[in-house]
């Protein structure tokens, strides 16, 4: 068998074990709007988001991920974006201090979880929504900022943590957390959506990753980038395309799922998956 140029110079990934933390959408609907993808107008399905949920939670069981679940609570539609919920690392748990009324009690929601589960919780002092800004790459934290968390609060992880945060502005509305602009592949690659982010931030991002995959503004619309990788797996919005064929090309292997239900709150997969980091 000849070998192309590209396969002989295409890394070998390697998929790592996950364990994960979900909450099924029972009580998800759109009855307020908080970003710009909420229309209280625009009827939801909350059978079929919970339908298209248990398809991503399917997925991650034939990965071989260990998938635990905080229960849902009547009058938090948006408890399904678990990864809101806080930031998870060396067994300590850091709490979410939501920014809009509507989700302030999934922070303590989340944080009892945390508590009950044997981390060590942190009840945070600064406003910031758990992983969705805040993503850990290799050893440093790529933290958002301009929509819904401080930037006090990234100095706040940084000390818990003990990890270098990397403070990155955000300037799109319909980006208005990090990882609904940034895509982690592995400790050492990321992909991008540019005109999510102000110059200062870009010329940080592409110090730290020359080589990033740089998103289309299609597949980011689909939130693409709001995707989650062990390594090699990448699962993805079904309808990213051009980022499936990035992804191929450098050696992942993108896994598409369909949760458009779920896109008219504003999230996608990695909004549905918050990592647990014992």
């Amino acid at each position: 068998m000849t070998i192309t140029d590209t396969e002989s110079t295409t890394p070998a990934r390697q998929a790592t074990a996950k364990t994960v933390l979900m909450c099924r959408p029972d009580y998800f609907t759109v009855t307020y709007s908080i970003n710009p993808w909420m229309n209280p107008n625009d009827p939801t399905d909350t059978s079929l988001a919970v339908k298209q949920w248990q398809t991503l939670y399917d997925t991650y069981i034939d990965l071989g991920f260990t998938v635990e679940l905080i229960d849902p609570i009547a009058g938090l539609p948006d408890m399904v974006y678990a990864a809101n919920g806080g930031f998870v690392i060396d067994g300590k748990a850091y709490g979410a201090l939501f920014t809009y009324d509507e989700r302030k009690a999934e922070g303590p929601a989340y944080m009892d979880w945390f508590g009950a589960n044997g981390f060590d919780v942190a009840s945070p002092q600064n406003v910031n929504e758990g992983e969705g800004d805040f993503l850990l790459v290799g050893d440093n934290i790529l933290a958002g900022m301009g929509f819904r968390t401080s930037v006090e609060s990234h100095r706040e992880l940084a000390e818990l943590s003990g990890r270098n945060v990397v403070s990155l502005n955000l300037i799109n509305p319909s980006f208005y957390h990090v990882d609904t602009a940034i895509a982690k592949l592995d400790e050492t690659n990321i992909a991008y959506l540019e005109s999510a982010f102000d110059e200062p931030s870009l010329e940080k991002l592409r110090a730290l990753y020359p080589d990033a995959i740089l998103a289309s503004e299609e597949d980011a619309a689909v939130l693409g980038l709001n995707s989650y990788s062990d390594g090699y797996n990448v699962v993805i919005a079904a309808r990213a395309k051009d980022f499936e064929r990035q992804l191929k090309e450098r050696g992942y292997n993108p896994i598409g799922v369909d949760l458009s239900e779920l896109l008219l709150g504003g999230g996608g997969v990695k909004c549905c998956t918050l990592e647990l980091r014992r």
